[in-house]
């Protein structure tokens, strides 16, 4: 039975937060949704940061077929919640079905492919160089692996109420390691948080993991979300959202005592490089895909393309005609909460405001609720240049075309740019050589780098990386979708003349858990 009373989970304790209460809303409607929905005290997360940490060894001891089962298992139990799960994420987010039923499966095929990553075992990163007694002077016996970090604190995104909340990548990634996860649930989507939650509860007590492996928060303001930073068991924090609540919560993580690592997916404009040949291949089935881009989901992607760079000419001028036309067809969409329409009509509004900058196509008129209206902008490189607030991410279905002259100033203006999540080449053969020379600016700049795409749309796999230097986020060394985002939650430990008897598993010489190792610089698989 699908049940939403207003409740957060403790460990294995269903708890109604006693500190006031709040509702979620329909973007769409405007209208309360029941239930309200009790809000944590500080005793509530000093309550749960405390089981997370009575739960690290215990869990991080799991064996790695049991570890990967549970997570199957909490994908199975996401399962089981049925439409009323894509019911209530419709109500709180004003997406259609089709998009959340998609959500819903990247969500359970991440949880799914962490389940292989942990069997395999080769995050462990098991490394054994042997003891070399008659060398001078002696090499001691030295193995490697790694360990959990501990306790992690995961923050639910605004903007995928399933792939990037309780049960998002995240927690997946955490869990995958061996760290007990104490989730913030995002305010706009409470009771989709709570069947999550309950569907991750009931898979860990079915499959015997120590209370306190799993836990959600609910509370309003930034209270609760600093005291979960700043709790000392906390020892790494998963976040999506924006640069100021990314650099908020830097911010009190560098200020405990003992520092933690945030990885905060902050914001990113993604630029968009149409080169000449593309242009003049093509520039109109261009124009058609970026706008689908720009617009899909309302814009609300991190990856939305809101910097489109091109060269001045006939063919720019063909491509803009062509996104006009493409951008008048598409009508207002509900933004997913009354707080990122406002954001949106406020940045559109200042944007619209800055010299230079041209207001040259919009989408189709406004909706009710929180519906919003796409914009397409131009200025020149030299006003791009000059002005920061043109780097500024607007979340949302805006983009601006920087103009630049010739090849000189695009690579100057991609030098310029912050770093970024995707970068995007379109390029034809005789494009190859401005091509080459842009590339490597854009190694510098990116996590992602796109020939002939569109940057929306994020594949869950083993390559996949989703980060960038600062600002798009907190640490460019790590991606937040993806087998690698597991490397977050883990650090290594080195292990100098153990006795046999005393070593963990993976690196005991006879390797019962047949794992592939290194071993004295060589690749030994199982």
């Amino acid at each position: 039975m699908t049940i939403i009373n207003g409740d957060m989970i403790i460990g294995q304790r269903i708890v109604r937060g006693a500190s006031g209460s709040t509702h979620a809303f329909n973007p769409a409607t405007g209208a309360t949704l029941e239930p309200a929905f009790g809000l944590a005290s500080r005793a509530d997360v000093d309550a749960a940061c405390a089981l997370a940490e009575g739960a690290a060894d215990a869990y991080r001891a799991v064996p790695l077929a049991q570890r990967a089962a549970f997570l199957e298992t909490i994908a199975e139990r996401i399962m089981d919640l049925g439409p009323a799960l894509v019911e209530r994420a419709g109500q709180e987010s004003g997406l259609p079905a089709a998009r959340l039923e998609g959500e819903r499966g990247r969500t359970v095929n991440q949880l799914r492919l962490f389940a292989g990553v942990v069997r395999a075992g080769r995050f462990l990163s098991a490394t054994l160089d042997g003891a070399l007694p008659q060398r001078t002077p002696p090499r001691p016996d030295l193995r490697l692996r790694k360990i959990p970090l501990g306790p992690v604190a995961v923050f639910g995104a605004s903007n995928f109420p399933l792939a990037f909340s309780v049960a998002g990548g995240d927690t997946a990634s955490a869990l995958a390691a061996g760290c007990p996860v104490v989730v913030k649930a995002h305010n706009a989507h409470l009771g989709t948080s709570e069947l999550v939650a309950r569907a991750i509860r009931q898979a860990a007590i079915d499959c015997g993991m120590p209370d306190g492996v799993f836990s959600m928060l609910v509370g309003e303001g930034n209270q609760v979300g600093q005291d979960l930073v700043g709790h000392p068991a906390i020892q790494a924090v998963g976040f999506t959202g924006s640069r100021g609540g990314g650099l908020a919560l830097v911010a009190a993580a560098n200020a405990r005592k003992v520092p933690v690592p945030v990885y905060a997916e902050m914001s990113s404009i993604n630029p968009f490089f149409l080169l000449p040949g593309a242009l003049a291949a093509g520039g109109a089935a261009l124009a058609q895909g970026f706008v689908d881009s720009l617009t899909l989901g309302v814009g609300q992607f991190c990856t939305n393309p809101g910097l489109v760079i091109a060269l001045a000419g006939p063919d720019l001028d063909a491509f803009r005609a062509a996104a006009t036309a493409a951008l008048g067809a598409k009508g207002a969409g509900t933004m997913l909460s009354a707080g990122i329409h406002a954001a949106y009509t406020g940045a559109v509004a200042r944007r619209a405001g800055i010299a230079g900058v041209e207001l040259v196509a919009q989408g189709g008129a406004e909706g009710a609720g929180c519906a919003a209206r796409a914009a397409l902008y131009q200025t020149d490189a030299a006003t791009f240049v000059a002005n920061p607030a043109l780097e500024d991410e607007i979340f949302g279905p805006a983009s601006l075309v920087v103009v630049c002259r010739d090849e000189d100033e695009l690579l100057r203006v991609a030098r310029h740019v912050e770093g970024q999540l995707t970068a995007t080449i379109h390029a034809a053969a005789a494009d190859r050589q401005l091509a080459a020379r842009l590339l490597p600016v854009l190694e510098r700049k990116a996590g992602r780098i796109l020939f002939n795409g569109f940057p929306t749309g994020v594949e869950v796999c083993h390559a996949m990386v989703h980060g960038g230097p600062f600002p798009a986020t907190s640490d460019s060394r790590s991606t937040s979708v993806g087998a690698a985002a597991i490397e977050r939650f883990l650090r290594p430990v080195c292990y100098q003349d153990v006795p046999a008897g005393l070593l963990p598993d993976e690196l005991k010489d006879e390797n019962p858990l047949g794992l592939a190792r290194v071993v004295d610089g060589e690749l030994k698989l199982a």
